[in-house]
């Protein structure tokens, strides 16, 4: 039973352009069988399926099999440092996305990846977004 939606960034620099695939080659590189995350928003606000709502994720340590997991692309300034760096559309592709989980997944509630995890992931404070 879906519980969690936990929302993520992909701690790439403010403006590099990766898509689903990128992440699904890096979790592949790390021992994944395919990319960890559930919905993956591009920088142009594109919302990409991952793995299937259906499969466990791999993306959050004891959570994966009660959570959806939503990765955006960015979450570091140029220096790589932590920053909220959604564009217009990824934070509109987000707050629907996360709307629509949560008409599908009525007692499920929303997380940032640093609630569970000592990381600055997801760069920007979910509660207050989405409370």
């Amino acid at each position: 039973m879906i519980d969690k939606i936990i929302i993520h960034c992909s701690a790439t620099k403010e403006g590099q352009d990766f898509k689903a695939k990128d992440i699904d080659l890096w979790h592949k590189q790390r021992g994944y069988t395919r990319i960890g995350y559930h919905y993956v928003i591009d920088l142009d606000g594109a919302v990409e399926t991952g793995r299937p709502e259906g499969e466990v994720g791999a993306h959050c340590l004891n959570h994966n099999k009660t959570s959806i997991g939503i990765c955006y692309i960015g979450g570091l300034d140029g220096e790589g440092n932590p920053k909220d760096t959604r564009t217009a559309q990824q934070k509109r592709s987000l707050n629907k996305l996360v709307a629509r989980l949560r008409q599908k997944y009525p007692n499920a509630t929303v997380h940032g990846h640093n609630e569970f995890s000592r990381k600055a992931c997801p760069c920007f404070d979910v509660k207050k977004e989405f409370r």
